[in-house]
């Protein structure tokens, strides 16, 4: 038999063997807990829409800043293999100094402060 088709039998049968003990192997015994809308195990006070901070998206955002600064830094050390290896380092010092620049106008004008 062909290793190919052989694989495939397998792996169709091992799924197929492993969706149906998922459905036979759990115990389903609902109670009031986990029919509740929370399962945390208290009633739900006040309204769930209330106003979101903007704080959390500003962290947001500088965390995708500084996870883009390491996107950008990752090809530095096949840069060093380029013929001119001061030009990668001259773009990798001006990403840095730029995104530090940006970092210390937000801490200045006070972005970073979570307490009001």
């Amino acid at each position: 038999m062909n290793p190919v088709i052989s694989t495939l039998m397998i792996t169709t049968a091992l799924s197929c063997i492993l969706i149906i003990v998922s459905f036979w192997l759990p115990q389903m015994n609902p109670d009031s807990e986990k029919l509740s809308p929370y399962e945390c195990g208290f009633d739900p006070l006040g309204s769930a829409r209330l106003p979101f901070s903007m704080r959390f998206f500003l962290v947001a955002i500088l965390f995708l800043l500084f996870d883009l600064e390491i996107a950008l830094l990752l090809p530095i050390p096949w840069g060093d293999q380029l013929p001119d290896p001061a030009q990668t380092f001259f773009w990798a010092t001006s990403i840095l100094v730029l995104l530090t620049l940006g970092l210390v106008y937000e801490w200045i004008q006070g972005g970073l402060e979570w307490a009001e």
